[in-house]
C-alpha cells in the first residue's frame, strides 16, 4: 500500500496551502512554517502577549494563542467568496512571540519597538496578534520611524482610545503611562498618525476629545451599511500608508464575547468582515488584531472570529499591486 503524502508546516516552501488535519499538529497561525527567517519573506505574523494595561478584564495575554489554535480549522481552504487565496501570493511566516519582561514592566515598550522593527527593518510587513489594544502603540512606534511620514489609522473598536489621561489622572502624570485608552492619543499628539486621514469603526462609548479623528460610530455603521463604510473610509486615508488595527470589541457581545471590555450594540462578525474585505487596494503597511481574552470565550467563538478577521485583513495586505 502506497503511503499518502500530506503536505504539512514543517515545508521549506513558504507559498500554499497546508493539508493537515485541523486537531493535530503544530498551531502556527494559519500553519505558517514557524521561522525566525526572514529572508524572501512578504509577512510576519508575530504574537505579543500583553495585558497589563487593560483596564478592566486581563488574559488577553493568551489571545496570540487562542487565534492560533482557531486559525487551524481554516488553513486548508482560501477565504470564502475570494478570488484569490493570499497564501498564494505571500510568502508569509509565523515569527513566534515578543520576549519582554513581565517583571519590569516600564521596559515593555521598548522591547515591542525593537522587536516590530527587528521585522519590519529586514522587509517584511507585520500582523501581530495581541494582548491588549496598547501593543499598537509601540507597533505603531516602529512603523513611523521607518516610514518617516505620518500614518494614517484604519481604527475598529468600541472605544476611541484617545484619553488623554489614565482613569483618575491629571494630564502631567500620564507620561510613561502603559494604559490601552490613552495610545492613540499619544500616536496623534505625536505625529505618529494623521487623525484627519484616519477613521474609527464601531466605537460606542462616550469621549468628547475625539483628536480630530473620523468617527463612524456603532449606530452609523448599522443606520448606512457596509458599503458606506467602505467608501468613508477609503475616502479618509486616500493612497496614503495605513495601519489597521481591530480591537475585538468592535464586535457585539454575542459574536465575541470573550474580551476585557465588552460593550453591546456593535458590529457582527458579517459587518466586520465585509468592511475590511470591501477595503481590497489600500496602501496597507500593517495591522493587529488585539484584546481576545480566551477565559471568558463560549465555545472559542471569539478566537475563531479573531481568526477569520485576521485573514480578511491579511488578503487586504496581499491585494496591493506589488503582490498580484
Amino acid at each position: 500500500m502506497s503511503e499518502k503524502k500530506v503536505k504539512t508546516n514543517d515545508r521549506p516552501d513558504l507559498y500554499g496551502m497546508v493539508l493537515e488535519p485541523t486537531y493535530s499538529g503544530t498551531t502556527t497561525f494559519y500553519r505558517r512554517k514557524a521561522s525566525k527567517d526572514l529572508q524572501g519573506v512578504d509577512l510576519a505574523v508575530t504574537g505579543i502577549p500583553l495585558d497589563t494595561a487593560t483596564t478592566n478584564r486581563p488574559g488577553a495575554r493568551f489571545g496570540p494563542r487562542a487565534i492560533r489554535l482557531a486559525s487551524t480549522i481554516m488553513a486548508w481552504e482560501k477565504p470564502y467568496g475570494l478570488d484569490f487565496n493570499p497564501v498564494d501570493r505571500l510568502a508569509m511566516v509565523d515569527f513566534g512571540d515578543c520576549h519582554f519582561d513581565f517583571g519590569v514592566p516600564e521596559s515593555v515598550p521598548d522591547e515591542i519597538e525593537t522587536h516590530i522593527s527587528l521585522i519590519i527593518n529586514q522587509g517584511p510587513g507585520v500582523f501581530s496578534i495581541g494582548g491588549d489594544h496598547f501593543i499598537s502603540y509601540p507597533v505603531l512606534q516602529a512603523y513611523s520611524k521607518k516610514i518617516k511620514e505620518p500614518i494614517s489609522l484604519i481604527h475598529f473598536d468600541a472605544h476611541t482610545d484617545t484619553w488623554e489621561t489614565g482613569e483618575g489622572l491629571e494630564p502631567d502624570e500620564e507620561d510613561g503611562r502603559i494604559d490601552h485608552g490613552t495610545m492613540f492619543y499619544h500616536a496623534a499628539k505625536e505625529g505618529i498618525v494623521d487623525p484627519k486621514h484616519s477613521v474609527q469603526i464601531g466605537i460606542r462609548t462616550e469621549n468628547p476629545d475625539t483628536m480630530g479623528f473620523n468617527i463612524l460610530d456603532a449606530p452609523w455603521v448599522h443606520e448606512h451599511g457596509i458599503e458606506a463604510v467602505v467608501k468613508k473610509a477609503r475616502q479618509f486615508v486616500g493612497e496614503r500608508p495605513v495601519y489597521m488595527t481591530f480591537d475585538i470589541d468592535c464586535l457585539d457581545p454575542s459574536y465575541a464575547p470573550g474580551t476585557g471590555t465588552p460593550v453591546c450594540g456593535g458590529l457582527t462578525s458579517h459587518q466586520a468582515m465585509s468592511i475590511i474585505r470591501g477595503l481590497s487596494g489600500i496602501n496597507l503597511i500593517g495591522m493587529d488584531l488585539v484584546e481576545v481574552a480566551p477565559a471568558y470565550d463560549v465555545g472559542e467563538i471569539t478566537a475563531l472570529a479573531g481568526a477569520h478577521i485576521a485573514m480578511e485583513m491579511i488578503s487586504v495586505f496581499a491585494s496591493k499591486p506589488e503582490f498580484q
